[in-house]
């Protein structure tokens, strides 16, 4: 059976958005039929439609979403029709040499669904990061589906699916945030506010959040940081070394990711610390640094991606601390909006407006 359903569709390079009838197959062995609830506005949709992921057009745009699953294929295990699930685009292979090694969340063989969604003419999309969710159903890889409970707000949770999940798992996967830490991050958007929100999980005592947009900084003043630098007015590597007695802080998180963002976090470290980079560059941009600086300063410079995390072992766990009121997931939620308000929605979020729209079904 095909089902025909409405999706945000992009089919060229800086194309405007379009709202299309797509066709959705049922669900083939190792796949899932998701009815999407909720689907987050993420940064990383903006840039499949200026072509800054890849020219694979048309893009079957949205990734961070929660839904219902209505289908599941041969041999699927982990989740059954009717499960309430948040999306993710690591599934993992558990048999490549990360999984081996017990390192599924670097798992260099993660799988999408085999079986193609299309245009009504024929025309194969590309899914957003394997997922598309700016649609009424997509089709996913099961083990892109992880089971969370229902009796919490999908739209709220369904956020860990990508940006707060990157940021939250940056200061306490990749970063190794502990008691006692400082932290600082540049860049508080969603993704550096939910770092933040990391940190103070972990227990960090100073924790400052950095950006050119003083909004974002009493945002982030609200939701758990210690202290705001404003960039434009103050040298954040000096700012940051004077609110950490002059050494600079035990992690620092660019958020941004820029060749100057990168710098300002190298420097405004302290001596053994730890440089996170999880805001995606373009592939244009290097770096320069001197190499006896990087020799001397010790510690250790890490990406992250997707905030190292393993769905199943941390969606839950976090929607438990949601839950209990540990992370107010809620605070970044800015509106709530339809399919036909996406564009509107991106120019919002490059405008600074808000941390996440997202789309209800």
């Amino acid at each position: 059976m095909v089902h025909r359903v409405q999706a945000v569709v992009v089919r060229a390079k800086n194309a405007p958005l379009t709202l299309e009838t797509i066709l959705v197959p049922d669900p083939g062995p190792g796949e899932a039929l998701v009815d999407i609830l909720t689907c987050g506005v993420c940064h990383t949709d903006l840039h499949y439609q200026q072509g800054g992921i890849s020219d694979s057009y048309p893009f079957l745009l949205g990734h961070e979403a929660t839904g219902v699953v209505s289908g599941i294929g041969p041999d699927v295990t982990n989740v059954a029709v009717g499960d309430r699930v948040i999306l993710n685009w690591r599934a993992v292979c558990g048999d490549c040499r990360a999984c081996r090694r017990g390192e599924a969340q670097y798992c260099f063989n993660t799988a999408n669904a085999t079986q193609k969604m299309t245009l009504e003419d024929g025309t194969e999309l590309s899914p957003a990061l394997g997922i598309g969710a700016f649609a009424e159903k997509t089709l996913v890889a099961a083990g892109q589906c992880t089971k969370v409970d229902e009796d919490v707000d999908a739209a709220a949770v369904g956020l860990l699916g990508c940006g707060i999940m990157a940021g939250i798992g940056a200061a306490i996967n990749t970063g190794n945030v502990g008691r006692g830490d400082s932290v600082a991050v540049i860049g508080c958007g969603g993704v550096g506010i939910a770092a933040i929100a990391g940190s103070t999980l972990a227990g960090a005592t100073t924790i400052i959040a950095v950006d050119i947009d003083q909004r974002k900084i009493d945002l982030a003043l609200s939701l758990g940081a210690t202290h705001g630098v404003n960039s434009r007015e103050l040298d954040p590597v000096e700012a940051i070394r004077a609110l950490t007695e002059g050494n600079g802080a035990n992690v620092v998180i660019d958020a941004v990711g820029r060749p100057e963002t990168y710098t300002q976090a190298f420097y405004a470290r302290d001596l053994a610390g730890t440089v996170v980079l999880v805001g995606v560059p373009t592939p244009d941009m290097k770096i320069e640094l001197p190499l006896l600086d990087v020799f001397g300063r010790g510690g250790s410079l890490k990406s992250s991606w997707y905030g190292d995390c393993l769905p199943s072992r941390d969606f839950p766990m976090l929607v438990s601390l949601y839950k209990q009121g540990s992370l107010d997931l809620d605070a970044f939620v800015t509106e709530r909006v339809g399919l036909g308000d996406v564009q509107e929605a991106f120019d919002k979020m490059h405008g600074g407006a808000v941390l996440r729209s997202v789309v209800v079904l």
